[in-house]
């Protein structure tokens, strides 16, 4: 077996026009379990042939002599995964920082904060008493009402230390008055900060470019390129441009990269120069800044996502809110259209969707909307004659299936209707939104085929998808097999995917099918003509 480049170590092969050929042999597709060669030249896929034509191929064939033949040895290929949703910053911490998505109460979370604070001061590096201590990923909306957020708790556990906790969804924080005086944000006595205000104070906590968080950057870089992840969405809420430069000088180039701009920085970015599809410097083609990312309402965890009928068990009553107005977001799509971004607008409530899917109307802007976690019928049929792709993220709808039974009850839009989109015709894209989701391809497949991550039956199993169409939302429109001109992006997996279909009406149960397709063990990565993992 040919040695495979280190991925934990920038690769000379970055610029594409030096990559090498690659012929990868006795490869299966998933489909028909076909056995095929594969090679990859210039950057791209430049051949998939039947092995059984092989002698044949070599008498004729135009093909360059490859630098390196990796025996697939029967395993199945597809093209390389993306993560259509991601704050990649974000993720990258939970390589280091504080994860509370285990807590069932705040008084469990502050029971993991004390003793957090408690191992930082006593560590070899101690804990600087100005330092910002950043936690993730609480879910209060699953909490009691009387297990809920105060500023009392995390002032009484955490004192001068200033402390800033992230929901989950990440559209709330939870404070503690040192951070709130740093920050420069009003808490009242729940000591949460909500939607924009948050989005400005989290972005605020530290820097994104510094050493420690270079070091969660390439472990989150190489957990994704060990899932099969080739490239990235990353929607983070800071410069991403500023970001992603810094990144790969550093060598930091395990990911393709489409990032986006936010609506407070678009202008600037267009007056800079800067239009969709222009290259990040020093990425060699890998990153682009492709995306206007709006953020159109609230949250479902947070009850701000806008809805047109109000939330339940929730006095005094409410719809959610707009974070923008219908005139503010089509101004910024404008913006977005005229300078050739793309558009990923942030969407989860009914009637926030339907006030973006006029804006797209009116403004002839191309995109996405992100989540569309509850729409319309009439609002399915809107997405099609758009032009639309639907963004969403399966792992939601698991995670979520009890917030929906507390505070969407009765309400008569669909929630998650990800296969009445599908038979609609709309195209989907899968991600994980991660943080709020972990980044994983095969866990938004499992969610979005078996709608269960544990012992309950499916959740709403009339919007199950089949593997087929899972896996094809994954590889951002490049199918499930290789194709010839795709880019030499592909990967090696030890079990077919497929196979899990024949499961679903199987002895087998759902949990356990779903279980086997969340652990989908993934031999090898390839992105850009690059080994960016391997077992082999």
């Amino acid at each position: 077996m040919t040695t495979l480049s280190n991925p934990g170590t920038p690769s000379a092969q970055s610029n594409p026009n030096s990559t090498p050929v690659i012929r990868i042999e006795n490869a299966r597709l998933v489909e028909n379990d076909r056995p095929v060669d594969v090679t990859v030249a210039n950057g791209v896929v430049a051949d998939v042939s039947p092995v059984a034509d092989r002698e044949i191929r070599s008498s004729y064939s135009d093909l360059p002599v490859p630098d390196e033949v990796v025996n697939a040895d029967g395993r199945w290929i597809i093209p390389g995964l993306w993560d259509g949703h991601t704050h990649f910053t974000q993720w990258s911490a939970t390589f280091g920082r504080l994860d509370l998505l285990s807590a069932t109460s705040a008084s469990e979370a502050m029971v993991m904060l004390r003793d957090y604070l408690d191992a930082r001061r006593k560590s070899p590096e101690g804990l600087d008493s100005d330092a910002f201590v950043v936690g993730m990923r609480f879910r209060h909306s699953l909490w009691s009402d009387f297990e809920q957020p105060t500023l009392a708790a995390i002032d009484a556990v955490s004192g001068d230390q200033p402390v800033a906790l992230s929901s989950a969804d990440m559209h709330c924080g939870w404070v503690n008055s040192a951070a709130a005086r740093r920050l420069g944000v009003h808490v009242g006595e729940s000591g949460l900060v909500g939607e924009l205000e948050w989005f400005d104070a989290y972005c605020r906590l530290d820097d994104a470019n510094g050493a420690e968080q270079l070091r969660m950057i390439r472990a989150a870089e190489q957990d994704a390129a060990s899932k099969g992840v080739v490239g990235i969405c990353d929607y983070e809420m800071a410069d991403t441009i500023s970001q992603w430069t810094a990144r790969f000088a550093a060598g930091l180039d395990l990911l393709r990269v489409r990032a986006g701009v936010y609506p407070e920085r678009i202008e600037q970015a267009v007056a800079d120069g800067w239009r969709g599809g222009s290259e990040i410097p020093g990425s060699h083609g890998l990153a682009h800044a492709t995306t206007l990312k709006l953020i159109s309402d609230g949250s479902l965890n947070t009850r701000s996502a806008y809805c047109s009928q109000p939330y339940s068990n929730i006095t005094p009553e409410t719809h959610g809110v707009l974070s923008y107005s219908p005139e503010q977001i089509e101004h910024y799509m404008t913006v977005a259209k005229n300078n050739g971004f793309d558009v990923a607008c942030h969407a989860i409530g009914d009637a926030a969707n339907a006030v973006v899917l006029d804006a797209f109307a009116r403004t002839g802007a191309h995109g996405a909307v992100e989540h569309a976690q509850q729409l319309r019928p009439n609002d399915v049929e809107r997405f099609v004659a758009l032009g639309l792709t639907a963004s969403v993220q399966p792992q939601h709808a698991v995670d979520d299936r009890d917030v929906v039974s507390r505070y969407w009850a009765g309400m008569s839009a669909i929630p998650f209707p990800y296969r009445t989109l599908h038979d609609t015709g709309v195209p989907l894209r899968f991600g994980s939104d991660a943080p709020v989701a972990v980044l994983d391809p095969w866990v938004a497949m499992s969610a979005a085929v078996y709608r269960t991550d544990d012992d309950r039956d499916a959740y709403q199993p009339e919007q199950r998808l089949d593997v087929r169409t899972a896996l094809a939302s994954s590889t951002f429109g490049h199918g499930i097999a290789p194709q010839t001109g795709a880019p030499a992006d592909l990967v090696l997996l030890d079990r077919n995917p497929l196979a899990a279909d024949s499961a679903v009406d199987s002895a087998t149960s759902a949990s356990e099918a779903a279980a086997t397709l969340r652990a989908m063990p993934v031999a090898a990565t390839l992105c850009a003509s690059r080994w960016t993992h391997t077992t082999l």
